[in-house]
């Protein structure tokens, strides 16, 4: 049964990728930025509701350029996090734009994508992140540097943070936990170790009563700051905030 009910899903997301492929190459540049992030949080939304993905937030996201803070479970979290604050602008590993599909739809709404082996390479994404917050934008980084198990958070990397702190943005912490019935911390969610996008979408789309609970914490000034002491501090608040709920 679950096979069939991961196999309908599929289909149906099948035709949800060829919509926003649709307005992405025909529709976006012509479109206001309040209008693409209206269809972004839309599409994003029911992204999750066709997997079977119950969304669940609180808080109230700051209005202005932000740079978004949040552990990482999945690939999954682009859209959870859309869903909620659509303006955000993601950075991400270079990989994720060679992804089938997936690349291309990341890419298409101002992902910016970094070398994470190369530290020139994260010196010239600091520097276009400041760019994008000097311009009022949004900008969300994962500083795990890759996807966690969900109940214990891999150390914060605060290189990324420092486009924050030369601009004086303030930072936005999010907490993601993705859960199932009986199990506070989903492992259909998780895509660790070696699992593929294609394991980890089927794994996914079969999964019964899945959530994802999007909590937007309080905004932290970043003026003067040390950004490994900021990264600690925000680890540690996510943390609590995994506690919590």
């Amino acid at each position: 049964m679950r096979g069939l009910i991961g196999i309908w899903r599929l289909l149906r997301l099948g035709l949800h990728i060829l919509q926003a492929l649709y307005l992405i190459q025909l529709r976006f540049e012509g479109m206001s930025p309040a209008e693409r992030h209206r269809r972004v949080k839309r599409w994003s939304g029911q992204m999750l509701a066709i997997l079977g993905v119950r969304l669940e937030t609180s808080g109230t996201p700051r209005p202005g350029a932000k740079l978004i803070v949040a552990n990482h479970i999945s690939w999954l979290d682009i859209a959870a996090v859309h869903a909620v604050l659509p303006e955000a602008r993601f950075v991400s590993k270079a990989d994720v734009r060679h992804w089938p599909v997936v690349g291309w739809l990341v890419g298409g709404v101002g992902t910016l994508f970094i070398e994470r082996s190369s530290k020139r390479d994260a010196l010239r994404v600091v520097h276009q992140m400041a760019d994008a917050l000097k311009s009022g934008d949004t900008v969300a980084v994962f500083p795990e540097g890759t996807t966690g198990a969900g109940p214990e958070l891999l150390p914060f990397h605060g290189n990324l943070l420092q486009a924050a702190i030369a601009t004086e943005v303030p930072l936005q912490p999010l907490v993601l936990r993705w859960h199932e019935p009986g199990q506070r911390f989903s492992t259909a969610a998780q895509f660790i170790g070696g699992t593929t996008i294609v394991q980890s979408l089927w794994m996914v789309a079969k999964a019964q009563g899945m959530g994802v609970r999007v909590d937007v914490l309080g905004s932290l000034s970043c003026n003067h700051a040390d950004r490994r002491a900021m990264a600690e501090h925000v680890r540690d608040q996510i943390t609590e905030g995994l506690a919590l709920h």
